[in-house]
């Protein structure tokens, strides 16, 4: 009887053990041993794909949620967007660009016993193990390998304290200012944060570079360690499963929940969704299919440039004479007309004739006038709502008048005032 009670107990404390490790470092379960099935995901008009608008915002389970425009990192949809986050394994695409943009890809690398001995989800590494850079970056994004990330640290840095640094110095230079790394795999730390936003924003940034977008987008790869190749499945649910998607990332850890980065372009549309908190796995994936499917079905692109010229060029030719340049040589000022980097913006089909130009100029100037100077304002608004604020500067200068200028106009009034008295 008392064996029994001490069999038991150990059972139970093997269970809570095996429990406890697994939820606090997994990440996710690679493809070849939990099968995908999209339809599993289509039990609602809400999951699956559609080119019907609709204005209905869709409802999420996740806590907070953004989709950008990738051609202008403008916001189409979003929830608790600029709130920091726990992010898990979607740490892994900061790892990956710093390793990319630095360091070199065919280098062979000796895996240490702290990176072989790392938990949670996993390449499968051992201490003494030879595996190239290449492949290590393939491990750490398709199968979400901690231990991958970890050689990958020590590889560049010596440590992934010192691996961190490098990683916070690349998020300061993308001006990404609510994030913040301590590790290179996203296990849970207090310290480990960012923001919906920030991500999409180090996604948008890490797609530019075409090793990164040509890793992320693999459904598999083989890799070889010591010699003997190895086949990877890619943990993104919807690579090869939406049309459209073309990476990026997944993860999950207790404290940051499910996550999951999503690039798509379809048409000329070309968005990046991201997930943060997600209970389960099924609401990750129905949370990113119902996102995508509402900007790409809703949003549609303007060339908003061209509105700005339109309005500008009307606001000129009903304001000749506008400006008095005080002391001025002439009050001949001609304006340039404010545009943005990019022409083509997204916007809501419900909105695209809801967009309306103010023009504000100073109208009484003191001379001198330089070139370039700032003279007034146009500002871009849809519902009222101003989404872009652009200076208006002078093309010209007008010089202030000196002696000889008012000389000159002296001897032109004199001489106006003798012809005309000859005429009497």
């Amino acid at each position: 009887m008392i064996r029994k009670k001490i069999l038991l107990k150990t059972f139970i404390i093997f269970i809570f053990i095996v429990f406890i490790f697994t939820n606090s470092f997994a990440d996710d379960i690679p493809l070849q041993e939990e099968a995908f099935d999209i339809s599993a995901y289509q039990n609602s008009n809400d999951y699956i794909e559609s080119s019907n608008p609709t204005q209905e915002i869709p409802s999420i389970n996740s806590r907070a949620y953004v989709v950008i425009d990738r051609k202008t990192n403008t916001v189409l949809i979003g929830k608790n967007e600029y709130s920091k986050k726990k992010m898990a394994s979607t740490t892994k695409i900061m790892t990956a660009i710093v390793i990319i943009e630095n360091y070199n890809l065919n280098d062979t690398i000796i895996i240490s016993k702290k990176a072989g001995n790392t938990g949670g989800s996993r390449l499968g590494l051992k201490a003494g193990d030879k595996i190239t850079v290449n492949d290590l970056l393939y491990g750490l994004m398709l199968r979400s390998g901690n231990d991958a990330a970890v050689a990958l640290a020590e590889y560049a840095s010596g440590s992934i304290e010192n691996f961190s640094k490098l990683m916070n110095q690349k998020a300061l230079e993308l001006n990404l200012t609510n994030t913040h790394f301590v590790t290179p795999h996203g296990l849970d730390q207090d310290e480990h944060y960012t923001t919906a936003y920030e991500l999409a924003l180090l996604t948008n940034y890490a797609l530019n570079n075409k090793t990164f977008a040509k890793i992320v987008g693999a459904k598999n790869f083989i890799i070889t360690i010591n010699g003997y190749p190895k086949e990877l499945y890619n943990t993104n649910e919807l690579l090869g499963n939406f049309d459209g998607v073309y990476g990026v990332k997944t993860g999950f850890t207790n404290g940051a929940n499910r996550c999951l980065v999503t690039a798509c372009k379809r048409d000329n549309k070309d968005f990046i969704c991201v997930v943060l908190g997600a209970d389960t796995k099924k609401f990750r994936t129905q949370d990113s299919i119902k996102l995508l499917n509402y900007s790409l079905n809703n949003f549609t692109y303007v060339n908003i440039n061209k509105i700005i010229k339109d309005e500008f060029n009307k606001w000129i030719e009903s304001n000749t004479d506008y400006f008095d340049v005080y002391k001025g040589i002439s009050n001949n000022l001609t304006l340039s007309c404010p545009q943005l980097n990019h022409s083509q913006i997204p916007i809501n089909i419900d909105d695209k004739n809801k967009i309306s130009i103010s023009i504000n100029c100073t109208k009484n100037l003191i001379a001198p006038v330089l070139e370039n100077e700032k003279i007034g304002g146009l500002t871009v608004m849809i519902n009222d709502e101003v989404i872009y604020s652009l200076d208006i500067c002078s093309r010209n200068s007008i010089e202030k008048k000196n002696i000889i200028n008012y000389l000159k106009i002296f001897f032109s009034d004199y001489c106006k005032y003798i012809n005309f008295k000859n005429i009497f």
